[in-house]
């Protein structure tokens, strides 16, 4: 079994947990922000034209989340060709042995 790569311990789940960290910190975000204009005093003409905006700043924040998901993906993706690579080179070369 390897070692995490992050912790160097033998068997843990923190691999995932910043991606966890992220949406939580998005939704939470979201939510308050929801929250807060829901419960200020403002004509409902305001609070639908508060509500309008922020649902454009929260598309905005999601899509640039992601984005980010989607360079960490790549970036993981890469890893593991070179990894595979690696092993089959090391492989081909006991083979030779």
């Amino acid at each position: 079994m390897s070692n995490c790569e992050k912790c160097n311990c033998e068997d843990c789940n923190c691999k995932g947990k910043g991606g966890k960290f992220a949406l939580g910190a998005i939704l939470g975000a979201a939510a308050g922000a929801v929250a807060g204009i829901l419960l200020a005093p403002k004509s409902g003409k305001e609070t639908r034209k508060d509500l309008k905006e922020g649902s454009k700043k929260a598309l905005k924040k999601g899509q640039e989340a992601g984005k980010k998901v989607g360079e960490q993906a790549e970036k993981l993706k890469d890893a593991a060709k070179d990894k595979i690579e690696d092993f089959k080179k090391k492989s081909e070369d006991k083979s030779d042995e």
